[in-house]
Order: structure tokens, then C-alpha cells, then sequence
């Protein structure tokens, strides 16, 4: 008889589209990425359930589609999440050292850190991340680590990501119904960037951008800790909107316009030539024989971009980190993929830029070697590899009956009397 394969399972539910990666843990290698899947989304708007049913399909095409690649039963998942109902806020703890001698043990670290969390939160508002950034131990701060020191009183500066209850809940029920459990929710930006930066970059200090959809999550790290995070409510499909309502296109051909002939500008395009190009909206799905100058597209992408990189730049401002951060931004979300946007990034927010794609990674490679797959590569990273404390544990996905079969029987025993 064959051995189970060790499986874990994430899924990122993004508001364009909803992403799943199976991976396979395997001893003294990295992980192994050994199947993925991608559906558009329904019932979901800038990160927010509003259509439960709906929702529901699209997780479910999402199971069913991985199942069958993997010939295995999803039993657990770590989910994903976004949207403008994520907070940050800042929260200290202290605790006086547990042992006679006062050395300082994980337990009371964990003490210290679960007195961090006792803090009053808005209204259905819960902690999803609680991430400490330094501890005091009596007069002597700016410690990273303070396991086996010797001290009195330990104090922990550390900053909570909060989100929304009903949604961590309705985000939870849509896979209960299925039968598959929530090993743990996270925040979809904070995943993204354990995937594509390194720890010297937090280190140096670096800005994680997560342009998706309908919304824009940045994340600010300096010093090896998370020092903000933030959701905007904007994001690449609103530069789709602006491109069907100005060349009255259906939604999807603007799509197809954005993506075949769309460019970031930026002080390194030869503007001369590309202002020069014609398009001819029928390549993409549009009306015979109306053609439109490419610079009128870009002009309508410059004006999206500019709006969502000056509130970027709005958040990096009200944190005394413009133009600050040596590492530069990384830029990763299906928004990541338009071509010349990270030149257009460093050129308005003065900083060094790159596209950030998943890192130590093996397997399938080819096939989530992609921007867009960040965040869901990030949340299998997150609670594999780094330890991080503010992530969850290690989960699992065991062989046994389809999931597809023990959900249909599970529906049919609720319909009987």
C-alpha cells in the first residue's frame, strides 16, 4: 500500500479571482509545489463577502478542481484574506519574569506576548496577526530575542493586524459548508511578502506592495519587523473600468486592451513612438473598423496609476518613510503583471523597484512563476517554513474519499427529514 502523501493546501480569496495551490512537504527540500488552480471570483468585492452563495461556488470549483489533480480529499486549508477591513494597530504587553533567577523562558514570552494581545479593540474587530517588533527586559531595549537573558520586568512593543469578525467568519462558514476545515485565516499582504522578500530587505527596510483587483495591500517593514500595513480600496481593475468607460468597451475586452497594449509610462519610455501607435479596438472584442491612438490608453492607465501610488505614497508619509527605505518596494498582485509598472513606481515614489515573484519554491515552477501567485504561495511559506510566530501551525491533507462525493451525501442527509 502506497504512503500518504505529506500535502498542505491555501487558498487566497481575491476579489478578481480566487487561488489555490496544493504543496508536499518532503524531508531536507524545499517546499514542493505540486499542483495549482485559479477560478474568477464571484460574490466577493474589494475583499468583502457580498454574495454568499455565490462565493461559496467559486471556493468550491477551487477544492473540486484540486482534488482532482491531487486524487485526494481536502480536509484542511489556510485561507487568505483582504480588504479594506484590515487595521494595524500598535499594542504593548508586560509581565514580570516567571523563574526565581530571572532568566527569561519562551513561556514567558509567550506571556508577555498574550498580555499584548489584552487590548480594546474596535467594534467586531479581531487580532488576526499579533507580531512583536522588540522587547524591553528592565531598562535595556531594542532586544529581538530575549530567551535566556536575565531581568524582572519584560515589556513587548508589537503590532496587531485586525480584521473584521463577520467576514472571518463568513470567509470560515464558506468552507465549513463544504466540509473542509480552516487551519488558520490570514492576511493575503503580509503572505504575499514572506514569499517574495528576503530578510535582509525587512532588515535594510522595504515596502511589500500587493496591487490586486479592487484593493492595494502595502505592508512596511524596517529593522527585520513589520512596522505598518495597510489596505487601499482601489486597485488594477479600476484601470479596467476607466479603460471600458472611456472607449465603451465591454468589461472584458478592456481587459484584453489593458493587458495586450497597456504600459505603465514612465520616464524611460520612447514616448515618441508608442504615442504614435493605432489600435484597432476589434483585436480585442470591440467595435469593427474604431481605432484609437495608444497614447489615449496609456493617458487613461497614467491617471489610475497616479491616483493609487500617491495614496501609497500618503501612507509611506504618515509614517515618516518616504523616500526612506533602502530596499526599495516590491510590487507583486495580478496589478504587478502590467508591464513598466515597477519603473513607474520608482519614478513616483522615489525608490528602488521590483516585481516580486515566489521565492524558494520547487516543483511546478513554471506554473506559478507569477506575481499573481505571491500570496497564496506566501500563505503555505508562511506556517511551513519561517517559524514566525504570528503564523499558524503546520496543517494537513490526508488521503481517503473524494471530497466532491462526501459533500454531495453530506447534502442530501441535511435535505432528508
Amino acid at each position: 500500500m502506497p504512503s500518504r502523501r505529506n500535502f498542505v493546501v491555501s487558498v487566497d480569496i481575491g476579489s478578481t479571482n480566487i487561488k489555490g495551490v496544493v504543496g508536499e512537504i518532503l524531508t531536507n527540500l524545499p517546499l514542493q509545489i505540486v499542483e495549482s488552480s485559479t477560478v474568477p471570483s464571484g460574490g466577493i468585492r474589494k475583499g468583502l463577502v457580498v454574495d454568499f452563495d455565490e462565493a461559496t461556488d467559486s471556493v468550491l470549483k477551487i477544492i473540486e478542481d484540486l482534488e482532482q489533480k491531487v486524487t485526494t480529499s481536502i480536509k484542511e486549508v489556510i485561507v487568505g484574506i483582504n480588504g479594506s477591513h484590515i487595521q494595524s494597530l500598535e499594542t504593548r504587553g508586560v509581565i514580570a519574569v516567571s523563574r526565581a533567577d530571572g532568566e527569561v523562558s519562551r513561556q514567558d514570552m509567550q506571556r508577555v506576548l498574550e498580555a499584548a494581545r489584552t487590548i480594546s479593540l474596535p467594534q467586531n474587530r479581531e487580532i488576526l496577526h499579533l507580531i512583536p517588533k522588540t522587547y524591553t527586559l528592565d531598562q535595556e531595549g531594542d532586544i529581538k530575542n530575549p530567551v535566556g537573558m536575565h531581568g524582572i520586568r519584560l515589556e513587548v512593543e508589537a503590532l496587531a493586524i485586525l480584521g473584521s469578525s463577520p467576514y472571518i467568519r463568513n470567509s470560515e462558514k464558506i468552507f465549513e459548508i463544504m466540509g473542509v476545515g480552516v487551519d488558520k485565516v490570514n492576511f493575503s499582504t503580509l503572505a504575499g511578502c514572506e514569499a517574495t522578500i528576503s530578510k535582509r530587505q525587512k532588515e535594510l527596510g522595504i515596502l511589500g506592495l500587493d496591487i490586486g483587483g479592487s484593493i492595494t495591500g502595502l505592508c512596511v517593514f524596517e529593522d527585520g519587523n513589520l512596522i505598518h500595513a495597510k489596505v487601499l480600496p482601489i486597485g488594477a481593475m479600476h484601470i479596467t473600468n476607466d479603460i471600458a468607460i472611456a472607449f465603451q468597451l465591454p468589461i472584458d475586452s478592456a481587459e484584453k486592451l489593458k493587458l495586450k497594449y497597456g504600459l505603465a509610462i514612465n520616464e524611460k519610455v520612447n514616448k515618441n513612438n508608442i504615442f504614435k501607435e493605432k489600435i484597432n479596438l476589434s483585436d480585442v472584442g470591440g467595435d469593427e473598423g474604431k481605432v484609437i491612438q495608444r497614447k489615449e490608453l496609456l493617458e487613461v492607465i497614467e491617471a489610475r496609476l497616479q491616483e493609487i501610488f500617491e495614496l501609497v505614497n500618503k501612507e509611506l508619509k504618515n509614517i515618516n518613510r518616504e523616500r526612506l527605505l533602502p530596499a526599495g518596494v516590491t510590487i507583486f498582485g495580478g496589478g504587478a503583471k502590467m508591464s513598466g509598472i515597477d519603473e513607474f513606481a520608482k519614478e513616483y515614489l522615489k525608490l528602488p523597484s521590483q516585481i516580486g515573484y515566489p521565492r524558494n519554491i520547487e516543483g511546478i515552477v513554471e506554473k506559478i512563476d507569477d506575481p499573481s501567485f505571491a500570496t497564496v504561495i506566501g500563505l503555505l511559506i508562511s506556517n511551513l517554513e519561517n517559524g514566525d510566530e504570528y503564523f499558524s501551525p503546520k496543517q494537513r491533507v490526508t488521503s481517503g474519499v473524494s471530497g466532491t462525493f462526501s459533500r454531495i451525501k453530506k447534502w442530501f442527509e441535511e435535505l432528508m427529514p
